[in-house]
């Protein structure tokens, strides 16, 4: 069983994600194979808040180039998670 640190890897911290702080809405880096259900429970039980909606995108990993050689980022997932009006996550 997955515990609730193994779901949320980390609150990611953009300028979109800024922008979202007053929607009540907060970006997480999830593990891949988590579902909304999952990642909804483990935001729950983290940061002790109620959460209204999750929505989980996956991100496609980016071309890179070294030199010679090509490669790529890894792909990953994210979700952005709305809370009720009267919950808040402190950010620092």
């Amino acid at each position: 069983m997955k515990t609730p640190h193994d779901i949320i890897k980390n609150m990611i911290r953009t300028e979109k994600g800024s922008d979202l702080l007053t929607q009540n809405k907060y970006l997480f880096r999830v593990e891949k194979r988590a579902n909304k259900i999952e990642v909804k429970k483990a935001v729950e039980h983290i940061y002790r808040v109620k959460v209204n909606a999750v929505h989980i995108m996956n991100i496609k990993g980016k071309k890179r180039r070294v030199r010679v050689r090509e490669g790529t980022t890894s792909s990953w997932k994210k979700a952005i998670v709305t809370l009720s009006p009267d919950n808040r996550i402190e950010v620092t």
